[in-house]
């Protein structure tokens, strides 16, 4: 941290420091509100750390907040090998959950498995609705967090168990969906969509603070760590974005000066 503003208390210039941001992450310096910054965890790389505030605030306030996770119960967290995916698969593990996941091929699959996965699915060659049915007995997935969107959402309605949530964060499979009610009403399920950059800042700011109590004690015990691909320089930003769109991208590609 260069410097703090009129009225901040917590921090000071020179502190090891990461942040939620509102937006414009490509940059060198930003502004940023005191309550959405955080102490770089203990053990984490300076840089490395630029991979957690927003996996880690979009996983708890999701995971936790919104898809009431419990030790125990079967999450299906879909992208298991992108940014998100990664950081879900190690928190709901440390949670004590069980965890399926997808990803594309089998070397994708077997690192989500070594991340700490009991179920990871290649959506390439599976059904994830019959395989996550096979490893829970036929009850199904307690949440599913989903960031595939529309063209998802029947099958993930049909993966839930009874009293099942499903979170959707993204929408790479489209904004629109068709929805059978009559199997939503059978699972008594509910549908949740959200995003983390559009909530009030009254709302980021609590989602910081638990991230911080909750996750950070994880990633300084080594039970959760960012996963990092690549370091990416910011004068080929483009080929950052290449790699991301190949799809051979596994966990957070990170901009450095």
């Amino acid at each position: 941290m260069k410097r703090v503003g009129l009225g901040v208390s917590r921090w000071r210039a020179g502190d090891r420091v990461v942040a939620l941001l509102e937006g414009g992450g490509y940059a060198e310096e930003v502004a940023v509100r005191e309550t959405q910054v955080l102490p770089v965890p203990d053990g984490v790389d300076l840089v490395d750390a630029a991979a957690l505030p927003e996996a880690a605030c979009t996983v708890w306030s999701n995971l936790v907040d919104v898809g009431r996770l419990r030790s125990g119960e079967w999450v299906l967290i879909h992208g298991g090998s992108g940014g998100i995916g990664t950081f879900a698969i190690q928190v709901a593990r440390a949670l004590g959950a069980h965890v399926a996941t997808t990803a594309g091929g089998p070397e994708r699959t077997a690192r989500c498995i070594e991340l700490g996965a009991d179920l990871a699915i290649d959506h390439r060659e599976q059904d994830f609705v019959d395989e996550v049915r096979k490893a829970t007995d036929g009850r199904g997935a307690d949440v599913v967090l989903d960031l595939l969107g529309g063209g998802a959402l029947g099958d993930n309605v049909r993966a839930l168990a009874r009293g099942g949530r499903l979170v959707v964060i993204g929408m790479q499979q489209g904004r629109r969906g068709e929805l059978d009610l009559s199997a939503l009403l059978a699972r008594r399920g509910t549908v949740t969509g959200t995003l983390l950059r559009s909530r009030p800042v009254d709302e980021k700011a609590r989602i910081v603070a638990d991230t911080e109590k909750h996750v950070w004690p994880l990633v300084a015990d080594g039970r959760v760590r960012p996963v990092v691909h690549a370091r990416v320089p910011f004068s080929e930003a483009q080929s950052a974005h290449d790699l991301l769109e190949s799809g051979e991208a596994f966990g957070k590609v990170l901009l450095v000066p």
